[in-house]
């Protein structure tokens, strides 16, 4: 058996029609059509629309894809309770993880697969994602949660669920335009993780909370989380070289810098770079994002590398308002859109993955018994 790099870099695992990269030019499509198009004149529930079920909506179809998001966005009553009532002390993705999995006994028309009931799973646990991340933020700052409204659209109904005042059309087209780049991206670890799910045919919840448990990485989803505590430790521009450089000195990575499949910039980065400049200007407060800036200049001075989405999608959520320990969180309610499209992918032509691996152990020994075993020296 071939030795592949390790982490299977370059390894094709499975066909699917449903996102490419381009690693070398930097490009990003959803079915066919380029991320820079979708950013510009998409909505993110049109984007998973498309995701779904491989072509854009007709304005009919749209109409009732927005109909079921909004009849789903309410939580069982015991779902809600258990959030208010147990969880505020949890970590965020912790929170996340087990409502997602514990949905899975309210489901009304039981597990068993079928096209029809998973795709309307796959609607129905995408719209409640910001409902969940919602609910168990309020819960924690001991206030009662604040029930989606069925006149806003994804973000801007997420961003009033978090803090109960209706968001301004800017603010919610900015969320809406990051959950568009944030909702698919090829086999990534976590739609990896996921699509290996499916693939032992396990139901669709399961598959998504195999998602967001390995989203929760701190190399994965995680990283947005730990550019925060960068920018907040650097705390001001000038402060920014001398502290780049220290890590870089020890052999440690700038946290928010490159990328296992880009090579050049990170379209997505790119199209949401300008929305991080408008809300520091916006609120006055532009230390951080000066001070991020700084960071980009050495680490591309020093190293040549370009920041990645992670990087930029850490000011841009700071900018909103979104709390820091939310950020991956919030990453998973975007991702449930891909994660679901790769999920029914994979159940419809279903072949369970199973990899080999490279056996590199010693060979040929011997079963010793108890009594004549010596433990090895240190």
């Amino acid at each position: 058996m071939a030795r592949q790099k390790g982490g299977l870099e370059g390894v094709v695992a499975l066909d699917s029609s449903i996102c490419e990269v381009d690693g070398v030019k930097g490009r990003l499509f959803y079915r066919g059509i380029e991320i820079d198009e979708l950013a510009a004149n998409s909505t993110y529930p049109e984007t998973a629309y498309l995701l779904w079920y491989g072509q854009l909506p007709t304005q009919d179809q749209l109409d009732g894809l927005m109909a079921q998001f909004y009849s789903q966005r309410e939580l069982p009553p015991e779902i809600l309770r258990m959030i208010v009532e147990f969880m505020p002390s949890w970590d965020s993705m912790e929170s996340l993880r087990t409502t997602v999995s514990a949905i899975s006994g309210y489901d009304p028309g039981g597990l068993e697969h079928n096209p029809r009931d998973d795709q309307k799973r796959a609607i129905s646990l995408t719209a409640r994602m910001p409902t969940i991340i919602a609910a168990y933020h309020r819960a924690r700052q001991k206030l009662p949660p604040v029930p989606p409204s069925s006149g806003l659209a994804t973000a801007a109904n997420f961003l009033y669920m978090l803090s109960g005042e209706r968001p301004s059309a800017r603010r919610a087209r900015i969320l809406d335009v990051c959950l568009i780049v944030h909702a698919d991206h090829e086999l990534n670890a976590s739609t990896f993780a996921a699509r290996v799910a499916a693939s032992t045919l396990a139901d669709i919840y399961a598959a998504v909370s195999a998602g967001i448990a390995t989203l929760d990485g701190p190399l994965h989803g995680g990283a947005n989380e730990q550019v925060m505590a960068m920018l907040e430790e650097v705390g001001t521009p000038d402060r920014a070289e001398e502290y780049v450089m220290d890590l870089l000195r020890r052999g440690k990575k700038v946290p928010g810098f490159g990328h296992r499949v880009y090579k050049t910039a990170d379209p997505r980065a790119t199209i949401i770079r300008p929305f991080a400049a408008e809300l520091a200007r916006e609120s006055g407060q532009t230390r951080l994002f000066d001070t991020a800036k700084r960071i980009e200049e050495v680490v591309m001075r020093e190293k040549g590398l370009n920041a990645n989405l992670d990087f930029v999608s850490a000011q841009v959520y700071h900018g909103l308002g979104i709390p820091t320990d939310l950020m991956t969180p919030v990453f998973a309610m975007s991702r449930s859109a891909g994660w679901t499209a790769h999920i029914l992918e994979q159940y419809s032509s279903n072949r369970l993955i199973r990899p080999r691996a490279k056996y590199v152990g010693p060979k040929q020994l011997h079963y010793v018994p108890v009594e004549q075993r010596k433990e090895k020296a240190a």
